[in-house]
């Protein structure tokens, strides 16, 4: 009886230390979600898996970026003068066309262009011209000495018309002159009085008015410049 006691002990010992907790063991899935969570934060937390390397050439250096640039031209809206200078007192050298393409070689300010044209070098008007390609590139350059000029040549009247329309009483005019060197414009001049002002190169003016049967109308038109004027002689119209 007393074996049978002693075995039953024994089991009992035997079961209940199956049943203690051991801690030197961690458990394998706590361990493995901590593993993850670890190695996530550590992706995250890093800027690029891999950084961008910067551009090296073959040599090993980091390349420079070179600049590009285009050849600098310039073209007109309009028959364009070309001058010896920048100035009307200057001599013409050549006319830009509206379907030219100039070379731009210098600039002078404020508002002028050097262009190489198959008749030379000379000098345009900023205003009457627009560049493009790389003309800030050109270089600035001096003025060459003012021509010694002055005032523009008398003007040529050609022809002069009037045409009336009694009905309305108004009056169809139109005076034509001859183009000539040398002046920054014409201004047109009704019974003394300034009626109009056209840009150098200009040759004809038109106009409609006013005019009774009887009446009579004069015309003059002065060439003018930096340095000074000339008038043609007054044409007298009438209905």
């Amino acid at each position: 009886m007393k074996k049978i006691h002693g075995l039953a002990l024994a089991a009992g010992i035997i079961i209940s230390s199956c049943n203690l907790p051991v801690t030197n063991t961690p458990n394998l899935q706590v361990a493995t979600a901590a593993a993850l969570t670890v190695q996530a934060a550590m992706v995250n937390s890093s800027p690029s898996a891999e950084p961008l390397a910067s551009p090296t050439t073959n040599s090993g250096n980091v390349e420079t970026a070179t600049p590009t640039y285009s050849k600098p031209m310039v073209s007109v809206g309009d028959v364009t003068n070309c001058r010896t200078g920048p100035g009307v007192n200057y001599e013409r050298v050549t006319q830009i066309l509206p379907s030219d393409s100039v070379e731009i070689i210098g600039f002078f300010p404020p508002n002028y262009w050097i262009v190489s044209t198959s008749a030379g070098n000379c000098w345009v008007s900023g205003e009457f011209a627009t560049p493009v390609g790389s003309y800030a590139t050109v270089p600035t350059m001096a003025a060459p000495p003012t021509p010694q000029g002055g005032e523009p040549e008398k003007v040529s009247l050609q022809k002069w018309d009037v045409q009336c329309n009694y009905a309305t009483d108004e009056a169809n005019i139109a005076i034509l002159w001859t183009d000539k060197d040398g002046e920054s414009g014409y201004r047109v001049l009704r019974n003394g009085e300034k009626v109009a002002e056209l840009p150098e190169n200009s040759a004809q003016f038109i106009e409609t008015i006013t005019l009774l049967s009887g009446q009579n109308v004069g015309y003059t038109i002065v060439a003018f410049n930096a340095i000074g004027s000339t008038s043609s002689s007054t044409v007298t119209l009438t209905c």
